[in-house]
């Protein structure tokens, strides 16, 4: 049988509530949303305000527009990312400055940070990569320093800490997460925004449903003629349903049990292929947690097939598997609008030729798992 490169894990509790959604009438943005967004206001803790978006992408571009982003302005971010980390700067007619990754962690570099910093320059945006932290300390200096801005994109990083922090509960201006149907809790397509700034959560809240001044779960259940609303800005279409957060309450419960799954995992990988000629995953340091969102293998130079053989020699014995990423700079878009080449970003481009990334999900058997690690043996011994 086929083993997926990822696979979504949902039960019976997250399928009753769907079905109660979908019974009650209400199945856009309402209660089950409010719920959602109570629940991971509480999981994150520190009074943070929360906003469930219908992606992880939606949600940073809500982010970008609320701190002030706009023509002209300049956003700092890692090469090594998927490209809606980017775009979404560009939404807003702002330009994005792509920098390159330390080599171990694959994060952001934040020396790579300092030396592109520009008057322009308005924002920080660190991607947590695979699910580890990134060097949070020193980007929160950078940022003191040169008085800019930070959105952490965490689509990666639920429940990953910092210091025994969770993100998100740190002093970034907002942090989104994704819960597409890969990530380490899913709600099938969606995203929440995390924020203690209560001035930016006000208006990522209006610029979610259209620019709209009043919610329209008030308006449409009040009992009370409330007919009357006032477009105050040029807002977006980002709402989450409620059929799709009536998936997110549940899968919050179980994120502990996920990460228990995804943890042991991991252990199995780093237990059965340190003899392998690989780099295998940066570690969180000691106190700290991976979420364990990617696997993330390297070749190394004297592996005996490079990385697209084994790519094609674990899909011919039924492994899925992915390379994150292939990076923006190799992009025609990216690349050409800024006139970017691999020897820009050197440690990104010799990771990403050595890359790809194996089944890693909590629905993965043992057994799976064991003829993924057979395999690997198999093609690198």
């Amino acid at each position: 049988m086929f083993i997926p490169f990822a696979l979504p894990e949902l039960g019976e509790e997250e399928i009753e509530e769907v079905a109660e959604a979908l019974r009650s009438g209400w199945v856009t943005t309402g209660p089950k949303t409010k719920q959602f967004e109570t629940s991971f206001s509480e999981y994150i803790g520190d009074g943070v305000q929360t906003i469930a978006v219908n992606s992880a992408t939606a949600g940073l571009h809500l982010a970008l527009e609320a701190i002030g982003i706009g023509e002209g302005d300049e956003v700092i971010t890692t090469t090594h990312t998927f490209t809606a980390t980017a775009e979404v700067v560009r939404y807003l007619g702002a330009d994005v400055k792509l920098v390159d990754i330390d080599p171990v962690t694959m994060n952001i570099d934040p020396e790579a940070i300092r030396k592109v910093i520009t008057p322009k320059t308005k924002a920080i945006m660190p991607v947590h990569y695979a699910g580890l932290s990134c060097d949070m300390d020193t980007i929160f200096d950078i940022a003191d320093e040169f008085g800019l801005k930070i959105v952490e994109d965490a689509a990666h990083a639920l429940p990953t800490t910092y210091k025994e922090k969770l993100i998100g509960s740190l002093r970034s201006d907002v942090t989104v997460f994704s819960f597409y149907a890969n990530k380490t809790m899913t709600t099938g397509e969606g995203g929440m925004i995390v924020t203690k700034s209560q001035l930016l959560a006000d208006r990522m809240r209006v610029m979610r449903l259209h620019g709209i001044n009043r919610d329209a779960f008030d308006r449409f259940r009040s009992e009370k003629p409330a007919w009357y609303y006032e477009v105050v800005a040029p807002g977006f279409k980002y709402n989450l349903t409620d059929i799709a957060s009536a998936m997110g309450i549940h899968q919050l419960k179980r994120l502990p049990k996920f990460l228990k799954r995804r943890q042991y995992l991991a252990k199995r990988y780093f237990d059965a292929l340190t003899d392998l000629p690989l780099i295998l995953p940066a570690k969180a340091p000691e106190g700290d947690i991976h979420s364990w969102h990617l696997y993330v293998l390297r070749l190394k130079e004297n592996a005996p097939m490079g990385r697209d053989e084994l790519i094609q020699f674990l899909a011919d014995r039924k492994i899925g598997t992915s390379v994150h990423y292939v990076p923006l700079h190799r992009h025609p878009y990216w690349r050409d609008r800024y006139n970017l080449t691999a020897e820009m970003f050197p440690q990104s481009d010799k990771a990403y030729q050595a890359m790809l990334s194996i089944p890693l999900y909590t629905a993965m058997s043992d057994e799976q798992q064991d003829r993924v690690i057979s395999a690997l043996r198999e093609a690198l011994l």
